[in-house]
């Protein structure tokens, strides 16, 4: 017998995001890869955590988060949902909206039960997946909507269909899904009788008028759908991994007992900062957030325009993906290595987002930046592509 790493190594590769965040810093670029916002973070979110903590709130909450975060919690789901919540039975806090998810699939998923998943995907959704035993099934959504089929979905479910995981608005396409497509998506759960996963991290980030829609408001859905999310892109506190679920009360014993012996519990201080922003952040505060990313989104895609590139405008989050088939390169890595050292801008090859080679001609770029961060960027992008016409 000898010393060796465990087979889940395979599942658990390097993400393609982070390894693009180490390949900008060798070269000195602008990173576009990795969905960090260095926006300020709202001062009353900041002075909630740190009174939290002069206040000796530093010990571990209760296995599903503080009494405080989960009211307001459901509090804020009325609001700007209309959706009634019990914070004392249908929340669970988690140590952000990926290890709420995690927790999920642990609770309710066996081993070989699979799960539909759209596809471009967000890596961690899958690793997660995998990680659990569980099985992805992919439906590729067609650009530049990023739309599917009902027949899509029956080719791919077979006996052992269990969920189906909706992320939206999503990363890395920017999709929001229409009411049509989630009368579609329900219609399909309740005749096959599946759970619902959702991922719901980018709520506030919708344009041109848009609206997010909660899946678990359509009929049918609340008993069988997870709803997560978080306040990591809405705050700009992306490294507090503050996230939560709201599911029927059921599941959420099971998810809170799996998130308690994963991470014990989230931050206790940081969760009193973000229950202080959900209680008094007015809706004007988010509001804004749609109105000021969807600027910065047309910013980029103009900049991608005007390089001779084919950006697929986003319909909300704050990523874009984009056509680079024009770039140098065998593959999507090394068409985005050949943009980070001509141009000194880091994106993610769009090889990350899809099961198979499907993405070689795509990249992604986050535009969650400061206007001068992504003003230099743009303009490095126009020069590439004036430099190669």
């Amino acid at each position: 017998m000898s010393l060796s790493i465990g087979n889940r190594l395979e599942w658990v590769r390097q993400s393609e995001i982070r390894n693009m965040s180490i390949e900008c810093e060798k070269y000195g670029g602008i990173n576009l890869s990795q969905g960090v916002c260095d926006l300020e973070v709202p001062p009353i979110v900041v002075k909630g955590a740190k009174q939290a903590i002069d206040d000796g709130i530093n010990s571990y909450t209760r296995y599903d988060g503080l009494n405080e975060l989960r009211q307001a919690i459901a509090k804020r789901q009325k609001i700007f949902t209309g959706m009634e919540v019990d914070p004392e039975k249908e929340i669970v806090v988690s140590a952000g909206a990926t290890g709420a998810l995690f927790s999920a699939f642990f609770a309710l998923l066996n081993a070989g039960d699979e799960v539909i998943v759209f596809e471009p995907y967000y890596g961690y959704h899958t690793i997660n997946l995998v990680s659990t035993l569980a099985v992805p099934k992919y439906v590729r959504m067609t650009p530049p909507d990023w739309t599917f089929t009902r027949g899509a979905l029956d080719k791919v479910l077979t006996e052992k269909t269990k969920a189906i995981l909706i992320n939206t608005p999503g990363n890395p396409s920017g999709k929001v899904f229409s009411l049509e497509e989630l009368k579609i998506i329900s219609d399909f759960a309740c005749k096959n009788d599946l759970f619902i996963f959702t991922d719901e991290i980018y709520e506030y980030f919708v344009y041109d008028g848009r609206k997010h829609i909660p899946p678990a408001g359509l009929p049918g859905m609340r008993e069988r759908t997870i709803m997560v999310s978080g306040l990591s892109k809405t705050y700009s506190i992306t490294g507090w991994r503050i996230g939560y679920c709201i599911c029927d009360a059921r599941w959420s014993t099971a998810i809170g007992y799996f998130s308690d012996m994963l991470y014990a519990c989230a931050p206790a201080p940081l969760q009193m900062g973000v229950a202080e922003g959900l209680m008094k952040l007015t809706p004007e505060f988010y509001n804004n957030i749609s109105r000021d990313y969807q600027k910065k989104r047309d910013r980029i895609c103009n900049a991608l325009y005007t390089a001779g590139l084919t950006p697929y405008v986003p319909q909300g989050a704050y990523y874009v993906l984009c056509d680079i088939s024009g770039i140098p390169g065998d593959s999507g890595k090394e068409k985005a290595m050949h943009l980070l050292k001509t141009a000194g801008v880091a994106s993610v090859p769009g090889e990350a987002f899809y099961h198979d080679a499907a993405g070689e001609n795509l990249t992604r770029f986050c535009f969650a930046k400061e206007d001068a961060i992504l003003d230099d960027a743009c303009r490095r992008i126009e020069s590439f592509g004036k430099m190669n016409r």
